[in-house]
């Protein structure tokens, strides 16, 4: 397989990466986005950035996983990292609904104490 990246094509994928390298620190600092899933992502950035700089880096882990498509391999780690942070995210939620539905019961028992005092 001797497809080569086109440079133009190579150097739009380093300055996307690199900007979404930027926004995503920039939303740490705003604090819009916590560090434990930054590193989620600005993991993912570099790995794009390393193969957006790496111009057959796909083709090589591809030929040395054995994979026979080199952007087959890109899409299957691609979805199995969204369906991990999916599940991730899943668990997070059902964390938070429980801890919701405690806060919730125990404001309204002291709801009633305080009406019972009051």
């Amino acid at each position: 397989m001797d497809s080569i990246v086109p440079l133009r094509i190579q150097i739009v994928s380093i300055i996307g990466s690199i900007i979404f390298l930027i926004v995503i620190g920039r939303l740490i600092l705003k604090g819009k986005l916590r560090e434990e899933y930054a590193i989620v992502w600005i993991f993912a950035t570099a790995a794009l950035l390393l193969l957006s700089i790496w111009r057959n880096g796909l083709e090589v882990l591809a030929a040395a996983l054995g994979v026979f498509y080199a952007p087959s391999l890109l899409f299957m780690v691609a979805l199995f990292a969204i369906t991990t942070f999916l599940v991730h995210l899943s668990v997070v939620a059902t964390k938070l609904q429980k801890q919701n539905k405690i806060l919730a019961q125990e404001l309204a028992l002291l709801r009633n104490e305080m009406q019972k005092t009051g």
